[in-house]
């Protein structure tokens, strides 16, 4: 989890190029979504619409504008009690990952696949959206006794690399996202669709990535099947990838609940603060909620970098500042992560929303926390 390494679906196209310095548009307001939502408890098919920016090949300075329509797919979870955690002689087992303890998940809804380019890139290359480093010069100049809040929708500043980091777009999950980012994007998402989009608590990503099993992995047949369910070290390679790679999502089995790559392909943020202690008290929590810092929040279930232990069901990870360490901007970006090419994430949405997660937005705003 600590390495560190060196097309879109577009509905149809606007023929017209887009000046870099246009005119930036007015900052959306904070979306309000219902704490409680009346849909089937069912499986469902979610469309978002947006225009975006293309960036013209033969100058930089200039974008055409493309509107680009993507669906993803959720799947109904409906909850229940599980046991949480692992047990001492689990092998590979860490010491953050217990005492194993009961815990009650609500019903919820958890995305099918790892986010894709094609979704994460209607938000990134919003023509709707300014920078965040846009919106605040736009919005100080004619409010100049205030400052811009965390609940503004904004999209990102443009990573100094291809943020694909050469592992490929179509179909593949989105990598190297910050967790403020991950939470940005689903604030924006909240706006599109009216519904309470989110990362998953690390009880509702266990609870999903396990299906009902108890042991290492959220399938039978224990490591000797990992190969069937999960891109990761032992199978990840290409032919021009010797170290290994994403790998389009949904290419291996699901499991019993309709999720795919919960193991490997990509680890994936979810919605907690990590704290090492957190189990010795967690028969009362099913979450520990973000603060306004930076760094240590969770991140779960391995990727096509990590070896076997590093993919099971409890295995919990926090980020660290030495995951930017080679960024060379001062200060460091608040969006993207320095190379660290296999983190991901995917969305969940609860039917009704925990007391304390109403109104949860995005609290990190300036750039060397």
């Amino acid at each position: 989890m600590k390495r560190l390494l060196p097309f879109l679906s577009v509905a149809f196209a606007v023929a017209f190029a887009l000046a870099a310095d246009d005119v930036i548009p007015p900052v959306p307001a904070e979306p309000k979504v219902p704490g409680k939502l009346d849909l089937p408890a069912k499986d469902f098919t979610e469309t978002v619409e947006e225009a975006i920016k293309i960036p013209d090949e033969k100058d930089p300075d200039k974008f055409t504008l493309q509107k680009s329509k993507t669906n993803f797919e959720m799947v109904y979870v409906k909850g229940g009690e599980f046991e949480m955690g692992s047990p001492d002689s689990e092998a590979g087992r860490n010491a953050n990952e217990g005492p194993v303890h009961k815990v009650k998940v609500a019903p919820f809804w958890m995305a099918k696949f790892e986010t894709t380019w094609d979704l994460f890139d209607l938000w990134f290359r919003s023509t709707g959206l300014p920078r965040r480093d846009e919106a605040e010069g736009l919005f100080e100049a004619k409010n100049p006794d205030k400052k811009l809040g965390p609940d503004a929708i904004t999209r990102p500043t443009n990573p100094y690399v291809d943020e694909t980091y050469e592992h490929g777009r179509e179909g593949k999950p989105a990598i190297c996202m910050s967790h403020h980012a991950a939470m940005v994007f689903c604030h924006w998402l909240r706006g599109k669709t009216n519904r309470g989009y989110r990362l998953p608590t690390e009880a509702e990503w266990e609870f999903a990535c396990r299906a009902g099993h108890t042991g290492p992995y959220g399938f039978e047949g224990g490591k000797d099947r990992l190969g069937d369910y999960a891109w990761f070290k032992d199978n990840s390679k290409t032919e021009d990838k010797d170290e290994g790679t994403t790998h389009k999502v949904g290419t291996k089995k699901p499991n019993a609940f309709g999720l795919f790559d919960m193991h490997g392909n990509v680890a994936e943020w979810c919605l907690d603060q990590y704290d090492p202690k957190a189990y010795e008290a967690a028969a009362k929590l099913s979450f520990i909620k973000p603060t306004d810092v930076k760094w240590s929040h969770v991140v779960r279930g391995g990727s096509w970098l990590d070896s076997a232990a590093k993919l099971r069901s409890a295995v919990r990870w926090p980020s660290e500042k030495d995951w930017m360490r080679e960024d060379p901007q001062f200060p460091r970006s608040v969006w993207w992560l320095t190379k660290m090419d296999m983190i991901g994430f995917r969305v969940a949405l609860p039917v009704e929303e925990y007391p304390d997660l109403v109104g949860l937005k995005p609290s990190v705003i300036k750039k060397g926390q």
